[in-house]
């Protein structure tokens, strides 16, 4: 299994990483982001029997501006809408079941064109009204 990858683009800013399911042998460890991002993505794939070494990451204090979400497809098909800053329709994806996406920032929202399941990830602590304004 492997993805291509896919910028999403508004005013010139990648807001957004789409990751497209494609079948592929793949194996190793392979970053979708760079080292700056707020969140990183990557992939692993190896065979039966590889070790990762044990580990834990150090604590340290970091700024975060941008809150990033991250979804994985499981079943189904959506639309995922963006909008510029000004609240005006853009552009969209359709992410079907594999697909992934990295929402890096800016507008967006979402239709359900297919009974879906997906697993949202994104950076805590989550103050409802003081993290996210609707339009």
């Amino acid at each position: 299994m492997f993805f291509s990858v896919e910028n999403i683009k508004i005013d010139k800013k990648t807001v957004a990483k789409v990751f497209k399911y494609k079948k592929k042998k793949f194996r190793g460890i392979k970053f979708f982001t760079s080292k700056e991002l707020n969140l990183q993505v990557g992939f692993m794939s190896h065979k039966s029997q590889h070790n990762i070494q044990p580990h834990y990451h150090l604590k340290r204090g970091k700024i975060i501006k941008d809150m990033s979400e991250f979804l994985i497809i499981f079943k189904g098909k959506i639309k995922v809408l963006f909008y510029n800053k000004k609240k005006s329709y853009v552009k969209s994806k359709i992410l079907n079941e594999k697909d992934m996406i990295l929402i890096i920032s800016g507008a967006h929202g979402f239709k359900i064109l297919k009974e879906t399941e997906m697993l949202e990830v994104k950076q805590g602590p989550f103050i409802g009204t003081k993290d996210k304004k609707r339009f």
